[in-house]
């Protein structure tokens, strides 16, 4: 397939702050890639500067699409005193207008100036390409399949919530049907029966697709290959076959890391070996022949200069060797496990009534030891309020929550309130031992590099301040752990990690998770939230 996109060492910064590094990469025709990374990695930037929103500092994109370019921003918010039909028309305009020339020189023609007939076949060579004849239905198809259906064409569009919004402009950059669609977290706002007809459009639809997603099942079912930023290097890394193959490739890096590591050690005890025991292999102490003690003497002289060369040689493979040490490889995520003298038994949460006004309706719930209880429901049911009210970070305005255990919380949005503490210091605060002891122990979790232990708080990226969070959280002896959306903002590599680690952790979890392979993989309680209703 022809190269149709392509980065050429792209650097971009921001305040001073590098987010892309010399990045090269290309983008085949008919490709579907899913670019991902965690938050604050770059993925978004790298998108729009494909979209040629934005410039790069230096290097060049190269675009190739006469059927055009279309890119949905995450956070665009549409013009309020726009009807939907007018945003609808603004998306379609070009196609429009295409069609609106060819009527026009189809005219001419008709009367005989033939002058238009190659500017003619152009614009119907690219009004085919994007199924301009086909606008309107796959308008219609789109609003349907996106659950917009049923509102008005006639309403304005700052009557819409957000979520109405983003599926009203994402219908209608599909309507227009340009031959590269780039999409900012496309899945962002769209219930189950949305989310899977998104993945069959795209799927079946010509053309090519990029896509910044952290949805899981989304990558599975619809991206060919995926593209990672990642947030420490600022480089990019491809891999093929889908969600699948980026996972065996993630796999077998880890496989060859440990290789690598095993060589090196296997190395540097040959050449200490060697270095000890070379000059005995060398057998100095041989019987003197015909009684010649000058020949005797020469030859040893020579034996010991050979030795000594063979030693420094070893010696000296060993330093280099020394020098550029091969790390192993992290070992897999795993919790503190819950030491106790006596396991705790029970309820070790029992939530009765509680309430906050405006943001949670009377609820209850009881987890016991153990349990594990997944809290789902559409937004603003107040799952993350709950949670916080089970942690202990917020008072309840209504009802009574009983508490056993240590407990541990990830909050959605972690936030370090001292952003000249360096990375170390920030996960060592609080804890005892010397510096250097909780250096080693936060490195050993392997998920900073050692060469960003001295980075300051508040130059970290959203998700390095969430893997940090989670440094502290899982360095912990917790009896109860609360998660609120932990799949957010991590690469998609550590989240699957993160998920085996909570699979192995022993105490009670409490889960707040719109993922749906999370959702799909649980094998605990579901408690659902529902506004204005009271569960138990």
């Amino acid at each position: 397939m022809p190269t149709q996109i392509t980065a050429l060492d792209v650097v971009k910064s921001y305040d001073g702050r590098t987010v892309l590094d010399s990045v090269t990469c290309s983008f085949a025709s008919g490709e579907r890639t899913g670019i991902v990374g965690e938050n604050g990695s770059g993925k978004s930037t790298l998108l729009r500067l494909l979209a040629g929103r934005e410039r790069p500092d230096q290097g060049e994109i190269v675009v190739h699409a006469e059927g055009g370019v279309g890119y949905l921003a995450q956070d665009e918010r549409l013009p309020p005193y726009l009807t939907v039909r007018q945003v609808v028309d603004r998306a379609l305009g070009e196609l429009r207008a295409i069609e609106a020339r060819m009527r026009h020189l189809e005219a001419a023609m008709a009367g005989g100036d033939e002058s238009g007939l190659a500017e003619y076949g152009d614009l119907l060579t690219v009004f085919e390409l994007r199924g301009g004849y086909d606008a309107d239905a796959r308008l219609e198809q789109a609003l349907h399949g996106l659950g917009l259906d049923g509102v008005r064409r006639d309403r304005l569009a700052g009557g819409l919530s957000g979520g109405e919004q983003v599926r009203l402009r994402l219908a209608s950059l599909l309507a227009a049907a340009p031959e590269v669609l780039l999409l900012d977290e496309p899945t962002n706002h769209l219930d189950d029966s949305a989310l899977t007809w998104l993945e069959d459009y795209l799927r079946t639809r010509r053309g090519t697709t990029v896509a910044v997603s952290h949805d899981r099942t989304f990558l599975e079912r619809v991206a060919t290959s995926l593209l990672e930023v990642d947030a420490d290097s600022r480089q990019v890394v491809r891999y093929g076959n889908g969600y699948s193959g980026y996972l065996a490739e993630k796999a077998a890096s880890r496989v060859r890391q440990a290789q690598a590591h095993a060589r090196w050690q296997d190395d540097v005890a040959r050449f200490r070996e060697s270095a000890a025991t070379v000059a005995r292999r060398v057998a100095p102490n041989r019987a003197m022949k015909d009684n010649n003690k000058v020949a005797y003497d020469r030859d040893a002289g020579r034996v010991q200069q050979s030795v000594a060369s063979r030693v420094r040689n070893a010696e000296e493979r060993l330093r280099r060797l020394l020098a550029e040490p091969v790390p192993p490889p992290p070992k897999p995520l795993r919790f503190a496990p819950v030491l106790r003298a006596a396991p705790l038994r029970g309820a070790v949460l029992d939530a009765v009534d509680v309430t906050v006004a405006g943001r949670l309706d009377p609820v209850s719930l009881t987890v016991s030891a153990g349990e594990r209880v997944l809290i789902s429901g559409l937004n603003g049911a107040g799952k993350s309020t709950l949670l916080r009210i089970l942690a202990g970070d917020l008072a309840a305005d209504g009802g009574q929550v009983v508490r056993r255990g240590r407990i541990g919380c990830l909050a959605q949005d972690p936030v370090f309130d001292r952003p000249d503490e360096t990375l170390v210091a920030a996960f060592a605060r609080g804890r005892p031992g010397p510096a250097a002891e909780q250096a080693e122990r936060l490195l050993s979790l392997g998920l900073f590099e050692r060469d960003r232990a001295a980075v300051r708080v508040g130059a970290l990226s959203t998700g390095q301040r969430q893997r940090l969070a989670l440094a502290r959280l899982v360095s912990e002896q917790v009896d109860v752990l609360l998660l609120d959306e932990p799949t957010n903002h991590l690469s998609l590599a550590l989240v699957e990690e993160l998920e085996s680690a909570l699979a192995d952790y022993d105490g009670a979890l409490v889960v707040v998770s719109h993922d749906r392979l999370l959702r799909r993989r649980w094998t605990g309680t579901h408690f659902t939230l529902h506004t204005g209703t009271r569960v138990g």
